[in-house]
């Protein structure tokens, strides 16, 4: 077997957030869209290694019961997570609940502080405010929530005409699918877009970049 040329890139760690109720496809569609990417290279995609570790974390251990009963035993708690290079929020009806704990909303702050990438998927947005991470910026959520986004956020350009919002840093998306379409826009943005459009083939998925608002952090 000849020698695989692959890029020349450590491979990210990606931190996915999950709590009591959360949206199973916010999840659980970025979780398999990034575990499914591979670092570009010439060799058959089949050797080459992963370009993410992907993992999800709690607040503590145990199990969590998303939203419709989906019972998931998380990879590590906030004790023992290591440091990510990417962290992806989702959302559910259990953000109302995650964002009124002051110790997740404090995680999500200083991991983002440390990560190169923060992301949300749907009204993960919301955490990501609460945190203090959005404000004065463009942001989106699920098209339900706008106006209660706006209402309860008015230091954020809340945006309704974008599927995935760009800050650089940050990343917002819309709701649940719109979570495939942050993840390979993410692998677009780290590995290119022919990784992206190899990744979106392997889990035959119809990706075509969407409406996305790309903007510098004010």
């Amino acid at each position: 077997m000849g020698t695989s040329r692959c890029h020349n890139r450590p491979v990210q760690r990606v931190a996915i957030l999950i709590f009591d109720d959360v949206e199973v496809l916010d999840f659980c569609g970025p979780f398999e869209v990034l575990a499914s990417a591979r670092v570009p290279g010439d060799a058959p995609r089949s050797e080459r290694p992963r370009a993410f570790e992907v993992f999800t974390v709690t607040a503590k251990p145990g199990i969590v019961t998303c939203r419709g009963g989906l019972r998931v035993e998380p990879t590590y708690s906030f004790a023992d997570c290591p440091r990510p290079d990417i962290l992806v929020i989702p959302g559910g009806y259990g953000v109302e609940t995650a964002r009124r704990d002051p110790a997740i909303v404090a995680w999500v702050r200083d991991r983002s502080a440390e990560a190169t990438l923060t992301t949300s998927v749907c009204t993960g947005a919301f955490l990501l405010a609460q945190a203090g991470l959005l404000d004065g910026q463009p942001a989106t959520t699920h098209w339900a929530e706008i106006a209660a986004f706006r209402r309860e956020f008015p230091a954020i350009d809340v945006r309704d005409d974008h599927r995935i919002v760009d800050l650089g840093p940050i990343i917002t998306s819309a709701g649940v699918s719109a979570g495939l379409d942050m993840a390979l826009h993410l692998i677009n943005r780290v590995h290119g877009e022919a990784a992206a459009r190899e990744t979106a083939r392997s889990i035959e998925y119809r990706w075509e970049p969407v409406p996305t608002l790309v903007a510098s952090p004010n």
